[in-house]
């Protein structure tokens, strides 16, 4: 199923807050100049003997590698305005490629660099529908549970299961496309929403299609799988995640804040997703109302070590990790959404968006490599997010079987997932 933006078109733009990127927004201000010289570092195995033929491609990341990377950068950043970017790139007997582009704060010229914490929008998913899929490998819910038993209240709720929800296949309304929702986030980002407050917009709406039906990326559904490990733990759920999936997973530097607290240094984030439309510095909006969707804040050493978490289930039980990737009416080439994951040719993860900032952490099982992405605009550029045009520029040059990229319009379907 395809989503149309019939609304307003300011609407539709707001999709794009949470990584749906449902619709072009025009031609975004320009929000930086040419980027400055990379900060970097770059190691290759180039002495080690050559790897045995694979069935996936992946470049050694040798010095020329490198610097056919930093051009594929530097040109997405001058086409798409991009302020700053820091990349990782990585694969066993391949090297590792980890570089800063750009300003970290346009005004003050502070440079990007590897260590800044940032924003991470959709990554969230990942950690909430892991701390869900925790608790169904300890029996405490299962996923073919209707909604209803947690939740009430919600539209087609004793239908609903926990699995649809995870998988964006519930039908509801999602509340970043409601117009009071937009209006009331742009009017004052710096307010804090409930997650009731997040439903009520929501499910002022009809359900879009039965469930089970349909695809349709929902913030909603992430929200709604938080009240779930609140409800069955006792727990608020950033403490539930960082105490039992942040925490196992060996990442320091992540956080789930419930404010607009953002751990220093960070990097300054630019949006157009604003009252005005022009672009404003969205660092200390408060993301509360990204909750369980995508209030999340990493930096990129704990990105890419979860990129190979969550795609491989270190934190699951082997059944309950298959069931995550299994991937319900795939594309041709099998890419689609599972359960709070995807899989764009190849690549495994998740991709997230709010105002200010986007990222891609993804993991390609068959070279066993991991890409992680982290910038400081959220601004699209002819109707593609930044994040999408950095990962297929990246990964043309790295992985030229296993391209990612994600079509401009009709990232709601089941073959083209996004974050948010």
């Amino acid at each position: 199923m395809t989503y149309s933006c019939s609304r307003r078109r300011r609407v539709c733009a707001g999709l794009a807050a949470l990584g749906i990127l449902a619709a072009p927004l025009g031609a975004g201000t320009a929000v930086a100049t040419e980027p400055p010289g990379p900060a970097s570092f770059v190691t290759s195995s180039a002495t080690s003997p050559p790897s045995s033929p694979a069935a996936t491609e992946f470049r050694e990341l040798t010095p020329a590698v490198a610097t056919e990377l930093d051009k594929a950068i530097k040109g997405v950043m001058r086409d798409a305005n991009v302020p700053g970017v820091t990349v990782a790139l990585s694969a066993p007997g391949k090297g590792t490629y980890i570089r800063s582009f750009g300003e970290a704060d346009t005004a003050t010229g502070t440079a990007m660099s590897p260590g800044l914490f940032m924003r991470i929008g959709s990554e969230t998913k990942t950690f909430t529908v892991t701390g869900v899929l925790q608790l169904v490998d300890e029996g405490k819910v299962g996923l073919d549970d209707p909604i209803s038993e947690y939740v009430d209240g919600v539209p087609n709720g004793d239908k609903i299961t926990l699995r649809q929800l995870a998988g964006m296949r519930s039908g509801l309304f999602s509340y970043t496309a409601d117009e009071d929702f937009y209006e009331a986030l742009t009017t004052n980002p710096e307010q804090h929403f409930t997650p009731q407050r997040l439903l009520d917009y929501a499910f002022a709406h009809p359900v879009e299609f039965p469930p089970g039906e349909g695809f349709q990326y929902s913030n909603t559904n992430t929200v709604l799988l938080g009240l779930v490990i609140e409800k069955v733990t006792g727990r608020p759920l950033n403490e539930y995640i960082q105490k039992s999936v942040v925490e196992p997973a060996g990442l320091r530097h992540t956080s789930f804040p419930t404010d607009a607290a953002f751990p220093r240094p960070h990097a300054h984030g630019y949006t157009n997703q604003t009252a005005s439309g022009e672009v404003e510095d969205a660092t200390d909006w408060n993301p509360s109302w990204g909750w369980a969707a995508g209030a999340m804040i990493s930096n990129l050493q704990d990105m890419r070590s979860w990129a190979k978490t969550v795609a491989t289930g270190t934190l699951l039980t082997p059944e309950t990790q298959a069931e995550r990737l299994e991937i319900p009416e795939p594309s041709a080439d099998g890419s689609g959404y599972g359960l709070g994951i995807f899989d764009v040719q190849g690549w495994i993860g998740h991709n997230g968006s709010l105002p200010g900032y986007q990222s891609l952490t993804v993991y390609l099982p068959e070279a066993q490599a991991t890409l992680a992405i982290l910038l400081n605009t959220d601004i699209t550029h002819e109707g593609s997010a930044p994040s999408t045009l950095l990962g297929k520029a990246i990964t043309t040059v790295v992985s030229p079987d296993n391209i990612y990229e994600l079509p401009t319009s009709a990232p709601e379907s089941p073959a083209s997932p996004s974050g948010g």
